[in-house]
C-alpha cells in the first residue's frame, strides 16, 4: 500500500537517468517544484537541450556509470533509459544510497509513483493509480480539470485570508474546526464552480457567524 504525501523538492537535488520524452515531462515536474535536476543519459530531446544550454538542468553526457550517484546523493533518481542495463545500476546505487527510485518500466523497484495532478493556484488534486493504469489516472484528472475550474485556486486564497480571521476569534483549534464544518457547505462548492466567489464568500462569513451563535452539544 502506497502512503500519500507532498514532498518539498525546493534545493534537493534529483538525478534522471534517460534523455527522452519521458525524462523531459520528469525534467519539466522537478524543475516547477525548485529542484536541482541533473540528466545523465549520452543524447538529449530538443527540450532538454533547451533547459541544459539554460542552465536549468545539470547534463552529463555520457551513459550511466556506476558511481556517479555517489557524489549528487539524489534524493530522488529516475530511471528513464531505454537501456536496461544502465537503469538497473542506477537503480542498485540508488537503493544503496537510500534515494527513491522510480522505474515505471520496472514496477517491482519503484519505490514511488508521481501521480497525474492538477493545479489551482495553491490547490494541488492528485490522482494515482499506483502504476497500474497511467491511462486511467490521466482520464480521471481530465474530469476532476472540468469540476474544479481555476476560479477554486482563488477561492482558496480567500479561504486563507477567512482561516486568520477565525484564528482569532475565541475556542480552542477544536471548536474552530467545528465552526469550518458548518460553514463550507456544498452550496458553497457550487458557487465556487459556478464562479460566484463573492457570493460563496458571503455565505463562508454567514456560516461561520451562525455556527459561532450556536450551542455546542459535546459532540465531535
Amino acid at each position: 500500500m502506497l502512503y500519500p504525501l507532498n514532498l518539498e523538492l525546493a534545493g534537493r537535488s534529483c538525478v534522471i537517468i534517460g534523455g527522452g520524452q519521458v525524462a523531459c515531462r520528469k525534467a519539466k515536474g522537478l524543475l516547477a517544484a525548485g529542484a536541482k535536476v541533473t540528466v545523465i543519459a549520452p543524447e538529449l530531446t530538443g527540450s532538454l537541450q533547451e533547459l541544459a544550454r539554460q542552465d536549468r538542468i545539470f547534463w552529463r553526457p555520457e551513459g550511466y556509470q556506476r558511481g556517479m550517484l555517489q557524489a549528487i546523493r539524489p534524493l530522488l533518481v529516475f530511471a528513464t533509459a531505454d537501456d536496461k542495463a544502465a537503469n538497473d545500476a542506477a537503480i542498485a546505487e540508488a537503493k544503496e544510497l537510500g534515494a527513491l527510485v522510480n522505474a515505471a518500466a520496472d514496477p517491482e523497484q519503484t519505490d514511488f509513483h508521481v501521480p497525474s495532478r492538477i493545479e489551482r493556484g495553491d490547490l494541488l488534486l492528485t490522482v494515482s493509480t499506483g502504476g497500474g493504469s497511467p491511462a486511467f489516472s490521466r482520464l480521471l484528472r481530465e474530469r476532476l480539470e472540468q469540476e474544479y475550474p481555476n476560479g477554486f485556486g482563488d477561492f482558496l486564497v480567500r479561504l486563507s485570508r477567512l482561516r486568520q480571521t477565525v484564528k482569532g476569534m475565541p475556542g480552542g483549534s477544536r471548536e474552530h474546526e467545528r465552526l469550518w464544518r458548518q460553514a463550507l457547505t456544498q452550496h458553497v462548492i457550487d458557487l465556487v464552480r459556478a464562479g460566484q466567489l463573492d457570493q460563496a464568500e458571503e455565505e463562508i462569513k454567514n456560516g461561520i457567524i451562525n455556527a459561532g451563535a450556536q450551542p455546542q452539544d459535546g459532540t465531535c
